[in-house]
This record gives structure tokens, C-alpha cells and sequence, in this order.
């Protein structure tokens, strides 16, 4: 987000992603974190065991078609003063390229933010976050414990990018893995750099979590995202 006229503002955003058939994620109690060993496979092979999966979703989903809707509204308190929103299906066109079609579009009434390339580069890559053993050399990856999910068992890790780059957006935070399928099934976190300031422009970005659900009887979908979240920005 870049800054308007505010240096400070609280920010409310949902991009949900929504398959057909699928119903949108609930929020998901998490138990107690136990931070103990796995047992019977080390912390290592639950990383390879999860990042090789989650190359396989990535091919996948390129082949689902879907619809997602995302709305970003600035707050007055608890009262909305500003709101952008956007519609697109994400389809094939006959000639079998991947094509976004805009189906609602209202003009933005956004005054104290601006959307930048960076938010939407978010929404379409890092909140909807896949981490595959190609980008596993890219990250720090520590594991954290064991917890319940819902009705899930998960084993949780942090992951930190081994370089922050202004020009190559990279995801900071937490991820449960199932431990069955061993397929990421909720994201904690951010997109980083989360704040730079230019000699025109003071750019923020808020906390995200993203949920996800099993649509296919095989894959974990990202079907939910929410941030709410105070930026601060630098200039104030």
C-alpha cells in the first residue's frame, strides 16, 4: 500500500479464492504448540517430504480454473471510508492460455492508500503462498513444534528468506503442514521488504493468514485470505 495523506491506518483485506464445489475456510482453533521432535522422521524430511508435494499442487492448480474475489477497505475506527474490490475468473481461452476475465470492477474509493504492483503481486503469488523444493534453497527453514489444527494434526515451521530483496517479494512467517498429506494447510505472515520508503512514495504491508482446504479429495487449495492489520508507514 502507498501511502496517501496518513501515516497511519488500520487496513482490512479478503482475497478469497473460491473453486467451484468449495465452501470458503472457517477460522480454525489451533491448540497448544508442542515444540518436540517429530517422531519416527526428522524435521528434514518433513521439509522435502512437504516441498516435493507442494511441486505437485503447484502444476495442478495451474490446470484448476477459478474465481477470485478480493476487497480492501480502510478504516475509521470500526468504519469502513474507503474500499477497493475486484472480480476476476481465472480461465482458459481456446487456445488453452491462461487468461483472467474481470467480472466486477466498481471505481475505488481508496483516499488515504493507493494499491501498488507490489499488492497485487501479493495477492496473486505470496498470500495464495506454495513453497516447492525450488524455493526451498531461497529460505531459512526452522521447525517450531507439533499442533492441532482444527480437526488436524500439523507439524509448524518458520520460514525466513536467506536475502530480502526490494525487487524479489519472498514470504516471512509460519506454515502447518498436515501431517498426512504433508501439504502446507495455513500460512502465517507477510510479504518482505513489508515497508520501503522512496523519494515519491512510503510503501507498507499488513499480516496475512491464509487458509486452506482439501477441494479435490488430493490437494490443499488456498481458499481464504485475511489481513487486518495497522500499517506504519515511515514518513510520521
Amino acid at each position: 500500500m502507498k501511502l496517501s495523506r496518513f501515516t497511519r491506518l488500520n487496513l482490512f483485506a479478503a482475497i478469497c479464492l473460491a473453486l467451484a464445489g468449495s465452501a470458503f475456510a472457517q477460522d480454525r482453533g489451533e491448540g497448544p504448540l508442542d515444540p518436540a521432535p517429530p517422531k519416527g522422521v526428522t524435521a528434514q524430511e518433513i521439509i522435502q517430504k512437504f516441498a516435493a508435494r507442494e511441486k505437485e499442487f503447484e502444476i495442478a492448480r495451474d490446470n484448476y480454473t477459478y474465481r477470485q474475489s478480493v476487497k480492501v477497505q480502510t478504516l475509521d475506527g470500526d468504519t469502513p471510508d474507503g474500499e477497493y474490490q475486484e472480480v476476476v475468473d481465472v480461465l482458459f481461452d481456446d487456445k488453452g492460455r491462461r487468461v483472467e476475465q474481470v467480472v466486477f470492477a466498481p471505481q475505488s474509493s481508496l483516499q488515504k492508500v493507493t494499491m501498488t504492483q507490489e499488492d497485487f503481486q501479493d495477492i496473486r503469488r505470496l498470500m495464495p503462498f506454495v513453497l516447492t523444493t525450488d524455493e526451498i534453497p531461497e529460505y531459512n527453514i526452522t521447525y517450531a513444534g507439533q499442533q492441532r489444527e482444527d480437526e488436524l494434526n500439523t507439524y509448524v515451521f518458520d520460514i525466513q528468506p536467506k536475502q530480502i530483496e526490494r525487487k524479489k517479494r519472498r514470504f516471512q512467517g509460519r506454515v502447518w503442514v498436515d501431517d498426512h498429506d504433508f501439504q502446507i494447510v495455513k500460512t502465517y505472515g507477510k510479504a518482505v521488504p513489508d515497508a520501503y520508503q522512496t523519494s515519491s512514495a512510503d510503501i507498507a504491508f499488513p499480516r496475512f493468514t491464509t487458509y486452506r482446504e482439501q477441494i479435490d479429495g488430493k490437494y490443499w487449495f488456498p481458499t481464504y485470505t485475511l489481513a487486518d492489520d495497522v500499517l506504519h508507514f515511515k514518513r510520521g
